[in-house]
């Protein structure tokens, strides 16, 4: 007798983007603990083993979601930054970037979550160079500030660290409800001029 087992073919060759845009919907839906490979198949309407084409388990899935999550957020900052143009003063280029980060990580808060806790954990080597070169931004634009002797400080990652700080707190009052976000831009304005005003050399006396 022939087999009547239902036997859903092999899906497209976007299989691997279909996954991740699913994975990303249950991510904003349901957090990252109910993420699951068998869940994500049906989803998409494949086999329940053809995930594994793609992702060996359920920690390499999220390990590609946060790294795919990395690299879309430099693309924003980039963009962002590009906007203003390389004429642009600092105040400004700087301004564009921490509201780009504030923005991408407001709207996408599980994702952002995911992405902070999977670039340090051991093995992630993928989503902790997406990281590095995301934030490297950042680095690249203290850096022209320090050149300019707009701003003071030998090691501009170090520097850029202190506006990612500040940002990153501002995305978690945001994010869990302690302020509104009608008070985004004023914030990151406000964040951006303080930074700015602690990191310029000291006039000469």
């Amino acid at each position: 007798m022939p087999d009547t087992t239902e036997r859903r073919p092999y899906h497209h060759g976007n299989l691997r983007t279909d996954l991740l845009d699913a994975a990303e919907r249950s991510l904003r839906a349901h957090g990252a603990e109910q993420l699951s490979l068998r869940d994500l198949a049906r989803d998409v309407g494949v086999s329940h083993a053809a995930p594994r084409r793609h992702f060996a388990d359920r920690r390499a899935l999220l390990d590609a979601l946060a790294e795919s999550g990395f690299r879309r957020l430099g693309e924003r900052l980039r963009a962002a930054v590009d906007e203003i143009g390389d004429e642009g003063d600092l105040p400004a280029r700087l301004h564009a970037f921490a509201s780009a980060y504030v923005r991408f990580a407001t709207e996408n808060a599980a994702l952002t979550e995911l992405m902070n806790s999977s670039k340090h954990r051991p093995g992630a080597t993928a989503v902790a160079e997406a990281a590095a070169a995301t934030f490297g931004q950042i680095g690249d634009l203290i850096k022209e500030g320090q050149e300019r002797g707009e701003l003071e400080g030998d090691d501009p990652a170090e520097t850029g660290l202190v506006i990612y700080a500040t940002v990153l707190g501002i995305t978690s009052m945001l994010n869990s409800g302690m302020i509104e976000p009608a008070r985004l831009e004023g914030l990151v304005g406000t964040a951006v001029t303080q930074f700015l005003r602690g990191a310029r050399p000291a006039e000469p006396r």
